[in-house]
């Protein structure tokens, strides 16, 4: 799928993406962005199954978490890179907003996938996905992400379930042209 890029998002929630640049090199490409992360902001665990993400914070403080490891602050300056695999959350932590330049590599599906979410977050109104999104989101892209805040009754019944009918209902109609996964 092609982008037109630079291209922005917005989750409606105090997280803002924009996706600046795409990279081509050798062993992948790396897909450049810059976030904008509102206080008490930012994405719950989950993880890149075939990227690794960076994050270069510009202004603000940012929180972030990996299991098994206390919480860390990175402040202007500052950088941290998540290798793929490896579970994490960050968040605002601090009072202004966030600003981060940001890679991932390689690029994969990352911009349809957060556009995905971003859109239908931004529908809602609280910071909740559409749960029909969610669940063709989350099966189809399983092999390169992971939400890691979801109980195992959602992972294995609910979500199923609600893909299932959303086939039957013709939900995914408007995923048609949707990249296959990596």
């Amino acid at each position: 799928m092609a982008y037109q890029l630079p291209l922005k998002i917005d989750n409606g929630h105090g997280e803002i993406i924009t996706f600046t640049k795409l990279l081509s090199e050798p062993d992948g490409d790396r897909l450049l962005f810059q976030g904008h992360v509102q206080p008490g902001g930012g994405p719950i665990m989950h993880v890149h199954h075939k990227q690794d993400e960076h994050f270069h914070v510009v202004q603000g403080t940012m929180a972030y978490e990996t299991p098994g490891q206390p919480v860390a602050y990175l402040i202007a300056g500052q950088s941290v890179t998540f290798r793929r695999n490896e579970p994490h959350k960050f968040w605002n932590s601090g009072d202004d907003e966030l600003l981060l330049d940001s890679w991932a590599k390689p690029a994969h599906n990352l911009i349809f996938y957060l556009s995905t979410l971003y859109e239908s977050t931004r529908s809602q109104k609280m910071q909740k996905l559409d749960p029909f999104v969610a669940a063709f989101i989350i099966r189809r892209y399983a092999s390169e992400y992971s939400l890691l805040n979801l109980s195992f009754l959602t992972r294995t019944v609910v979500i199923p379930l609600t893909y299932a009918t959303g086939c039957l209902l013709g939900k995914y109609r408007r995923f048609a042209d949707a990249p296959d996964p990596m």
